[in-house]
């Protein structure tokens, strides 16, 4: 008798444990790199050919409003798997290896605890030393939802390269007529720009022919009725100007979903519609766990915008740039959906910094080199001038984002509000970007930065940003100030308050930052000096950090000094230069790899 029971109650747990799993659903994720939405079929483009894209629209679901919380891949994946800002992280400069917080884990991971089976097919690119093993039970080029126990629910990801920036670097024989395609205000309307987007156009046709594939095979395996399936590009498009810049073509991807008849209930609005609430890509790991019905860690930064754990849209939403490869920036974006709100926080540099990598598209090339020979108007040379402070853009009416209305006051309101929810932003993920890299790498001495920058003594980030307002947004600037601020006790107050001194007309005394305990406060003050003329002194800081072996950052942050005060070396810099181009040069990517890149474009014939 009791051995029936065991049988009885055995069985009975099973059957439960089935009906279980198969109350979840599936979830596919099929993602094209480097993808806008502007060209996708389902968005309205008419040249577009996504028919595989489209397909999954067809009775699904287009969010108009999705942005990426980056530019560029590897930040924008680092916020993707942990549901959190880069930015607040430390995870946001290009190739970084920072390691995550405490406690913060890779989203699959608690897919995988609650009995999914995770798949990754094939890229990773997290952008953090921190080790994702656990959160995926495949992650190659075979990973795949067919290797896992019967009956049991899946997350799987493909990835699909076809779109990549990097597939624009040679010419292929164009499908795209170049006639037809529209070329955006900021760029010249050449035979190579036309080229350069009609290839595009080809990339994206390849991605979604690949991305079919996968559908078919969801099809063939009878699952597509228990599948819910997501599309997105992981950020804005691969064409200059788009991809690594925070306008709508960079930070604007498409984002489809489509939720067959038995999860119509965790869709956030009817089947074959569209949504305009705002959704950012640090959403995507709490809605995929909501739609799991796992409950939601405090990790999450974003919020769930389907499932059982779904909450009302923002009101705005954010992203960021940082380091570029080898070129340092920092700038952060807020949105309402229509108006496009931008902090340039070095506006004593251009956007059109040379990269190595984006310079191998011909289009860009020839951009830059129709600049250099003064053959460009007004909206196609901005991205090469220096930027102003602030830029806000009404998308509505201007797409491209070429009409800068910050200092219109009809929408002087826009602008205020959304300068203050950016603001109330940074405070509340304590964004990292404040602290230099260098400076933020040593200061965290191999843990994560999150745990600084949660130091208001050390990084008085609300005092930061109040004087980087006074300072960048007064006209002139505030000359007592910055000298005050020169001799803050916190390093970073010191090293902002010698960047907010190159903006002044008046030479301000930074001489005595030149012996400054912090790197990067000495080259700061250095790049002031020599901005006004050649300097020994602060050429021998330039050269310290150039040949500081400690910290390939550091020497790429000198680097970068360098190229930005735009008039020829010394020959004792210019030959470490040309040994850091040659030493670094297969170093793969990184910050060593990156030294060489731009160590190489300021020694170059070219130069």
């Amino acid at each position: 008798m009791a051995y029936s029971l065991r049988w009885f109650f055995a069985i009975v747990l099973l059957s439960v444990a089935a009906a279980r799993a198969a109350d979840r659903p599936n979830i596919l994720w099929v993602v094209s790199e480097d993808n806008t939405a502007f060209t996708v079929g389902a968005y309205g483009d008419p040249l577009a050919r996504t028919p595989n894209i489209d397909r999954i629209a067809a009775g699904g679901i287009v969010f108009d409003r999705c942005y990426s919380s980056s530019a560029v891949c590897a930040p924008t994946r680092s916020s993707i798997i942990t549901g959190r800002y880069a930015s607040s992280m430390g995870t946001q400069h290009m190739r970084s290896q920072r390691p995550l917080p405490d406690g913060v884990k890779f989203f699959p991971e608690f897919l995988r605890t609650a009995g999914y089976f995770t798949t990754n097919n094939a890229k990773t690119d997290y952008n953090t030393s921190s080790s994702w093993d656990t959160a995926w039970n495949e992650n190659n080029k075979a990973a795949h939802w067919r290797h896992r126990a019967a009956g049991q629910p899946f997350f799987a990801v493909f990835n699909f390269e076809q779109s990549h920036e990097s597939n624009l670097h040679t010419r292929a024989p164009l499908v795209t007529d170049p006639e037809k395609v529209r070329v955006p205000a900021y760029l010249p309307d050449t035979p190579t720009v036309r080229a350069d987007i009609a290839q595009y156009y080809d990339c994206v046709a390849r991605a979604d022919a690949a991305l079919g594939k996968i559908l078919d095979q969801l099809s063939t395996d009878g699952l597509a009725e228990d599948t819910i399936v997501f599309y997105y590009g992981d950020h804005g498009g691969a064409v200059s100007r788009s991809k690594r810049f925070l306008y709508e073509n960079g930070t604007h991807p498409p984002l489809i979903a489509h939720f067959p008849k038995k999860y119509q209930h965790l869709a956030p609005v009817a089947p074959d519609s569209r949504s305009g609430e705002l959704v950012n890509f640090v959403d995507l790991a709490p809605t995929v766990l909501s739609l799991a019905g796992v409950p939601l860690p405090v990790q999450f930064q974003g919020r769930a915008f389907a499932g059982t754990a779904r909450t009302a849209a923002p009101e705005y939403t954010f992203s960021f740039r940082d380091r570029m490869d080898e070129r340092y920036d920092l700038a952060r974006a807020a949105t309402d959906g229509r108006y496009r709100y931008i902090r340039n926080y070095y506006p004593n540099q251009p956007w059109g910094q040379h990269l190595a990598y984006l310079w191998q598209q011909a289009s860009m090339n020839e951009w830059a080199g129709l600049f250099a020979t003064g053959k460009l108007n007004a909206a196609q040379r901005a991205f090469f001038e220096p930027k102003p402070v602030e830029e806000l853009f009404d998308c509505a009416n201007d797409p491209d984002n070429v009409r800068n209305l910050a200092a219109d006051p009809a929408v002087r309101p826009q602008l205020l509000r959304l300068r203050a929810a950016l603001r109330g932003h940074l405070l509340a993920v304590r964004d990292t970007g404040f602290m230099p890299e260098p400076l933020m790498i040593a200061w965290s001495a191999g843990g994560s930065p999150a745990l600084v920058a949660a130091d208001e003594t050390r990084y008085p980030l609300a005092r930061i940003l109040d004087r980087l307002d006074a300072l960048q947004l007064s006209a002139p600037p505030d000359v007592k100030m910055i000298g005050a601020e020169l001799r803050a006790p916190e390093a970073v107050v010191r090293y902002w308050a010698a960047v907010a001194a190159l903006g002044s007309a008046q030479a301000i005394d930074v001489a005595p930052l030149l012996s400054d305990v912090e790197s990067v406060v000495r080259l700061a003050a250095a790049e002031v000096i020599l901005r006004r003329g050649d300097d020994p002194q602060a050429w021998a800081v330039v050269a310290a950090e150039l040949t500081n072996a400690a910290q390939a950052e550091g020497r790429l942050f000198a680097v970068n000094v360098v190229a930005r005060i735009l008039r020829t070396p010394p020959p004792a810099i210019r030959a470490v230069l040309a040994k850091l181009a040659v030493a670094s040069a297969g170093a793969g990517a990184g910050a060593e790899n990156y030294t060489a890149r731009a160590a190489e474009a300021l020694v170059s014939p070219a130069r």
